[in-house]
């Protein structure tokens, strides 16, 4: 089923989106007990100025406030609040539930039913752009174009976009009941519901097919999980299988993810040895990424990138446009963000992210405001997440250089 795709794709797994446009470090401080760790922050909050500050609003609040005090949410709320105070979109800390939801999508798997959602904000309705592999929600029989109309018996349209999410997931083996709109070729509309068990649910992020003149094609929707690399791979090994001759790797709307899933996929297109990626603290010192395996992908490749290609996809950009000398960047000018997060766990669970690294092409080209060029300008095509062989002017420049 076609459905008009002339809005701006927000695409989401049904898991909370922690981190977007974002590439990820990740170090844990210490564990259960170990003071160490929440020094980091605790240091800060030590200094006179800050204590006399919140001692006297604690005894404002003790004294006057009418409403029921909790003590644990406004520290929490305190520290989200100072780490706010840097005024950098990239840092933020996580309390201990949000850095739950991290991890369970980091390691590549979540409770839930299995299915991408967006919005489109013409219509203000939430709408299935796809269901995983394998997933509850696809043997259920749920389709791209369901338009989502309500969740246990509570109505929901695009004003619900940021809340639906939480809605849906739930304890392993409990069920939901997804009441949705579906259209066919004709726009006949019925109305229809599923009730479906909610369980541990692997998060496909690649996904790929065979075009026609023997072109493979594979899709990263995001490099957040450490499994993307694999899932990479094994889709590549399987077009080869089915005889791809060259290869278009799609990252356009990509908003990027952990820095070594990116790495590990440069490394099957680069020379053993090579210099993939170079990082630079707030000291100038250097960290530089190189290559561990023989190049694996010696086929031709284009790689499509859009202005919402970011972090992780950059980098993979970034390494393809320097050294990879059978690959095409081909699009336009990716988002910009060449500036890497580290993602600390203190020992009561919550977590801290920083701006701590900024990082450059293996040529050292910069990113951060920049972007990524393409070798080959093609703007005049809004890819809205869903691949279009008949008026997708990008993916046609691709196919063009791949067959000549």
């Amino acid at each position: 089923m076609k459905r008009k795709q002339n809005f701006k794709i927000l695409m989401t797994i049904i898991i909370t989106a922690i981190i977007t446009f974002s590439v990820t470090m990740l170090w844990v401080y210490g564990g259960t007990g170990n003071m160490e760790s929440s020094s980091l922050l605790g240091e800060a909050f030590k200094s006179d100025k800050l204590s006399t500050k919140l001692d006297l609003i604690n005894e404002k609040i003790n004294s006057e406030f009418m409403g029921e005090v909790n003590e644990d949410e406004l520290i929490e709320w305190a520290v989200k609040g100072y780490v706010a105070g840097l005024k950098d979109k990239y840092s933020e800390y996580y309390t201990k539930e949000e850095m739950e939801e991290y991890y369970s999508d980091t390691i590549g798997e979540y409770v839930g039913i299995g299915v991408y959602i967006t919005l489109d904000t013409e219509q203000n309705e939430i709408v299935i752009y796809d269901t995983i592999e394998n997933s509850p929600a696809r043997a259920a029989g749920l389709k791209t174009g369901d338009i989502l109309k309500a969740v246990d018996g509570v109505e929901c349209n695009g004003d619900d976009y940021d809340t639906i999410t939480d809605k849906i997931k739930g304890k392993i083996g409990t069920k939901v009941k997804i009441k949705v709109l579906r259209k066919d070729q004709d726009n006949n509309e019925q109305t229809l519901e599923f009730e479906i068990e909610r369980k541990n649910v692997e998060i496909i992020r690649v996904t790929s097919r065979m075009l026609d003149g023997n072109i493979g094609y594979i899709n990263i929707s995001s490099f957040d999980g450490v499994k993307v690399s694999d899932q990479f791979e094994a889709e590549y090994d399987k077009l080869v299988e089915q005889g791809a001759k060259s290869l278009i790797i799609d990252i356009r709307s990509n908003g990027g993810g952990i820095v070594d899933e990116a790495v590990e996929i440069a490394d099957l297109m680069t020379d053993k040895n090579e210099v993939l990626l170079i990082e630079s603290d707030k000291n100038g010192n250097e960290i530089k990424s190189v290559s561990k395996r023989d190049k694996k992908i010696t086929m031709n490749c284009a790689i499509l990138v859009n202005e919402f290609s970011a972090s992780a996809s950059e980098i993979l950009a970034g390494i393809a446009k320097d050294i990879v000398s059978n690959a095409k960047i081909i699009g336009k000018t990716t988002f910009g963000k060449g500036i890497i997060q580290g993602l600390y766990q203190l020992s009561d669970g919550s977590g801290l992210k920083l701006t701590i690294e900024k990082y450059f092409t293996p040529k050292y080209n910069e990113i951060n405001g920049k972007g990524i060029e393409p070798d080959i300008v093609v703007d005049d095509y809004e890819y809205a997440g869903i691949l279009d062989l008949e008026n997708d002017t990008q993916l046609k420049k691709a196919i063009e250089v791949l067959q000549n």
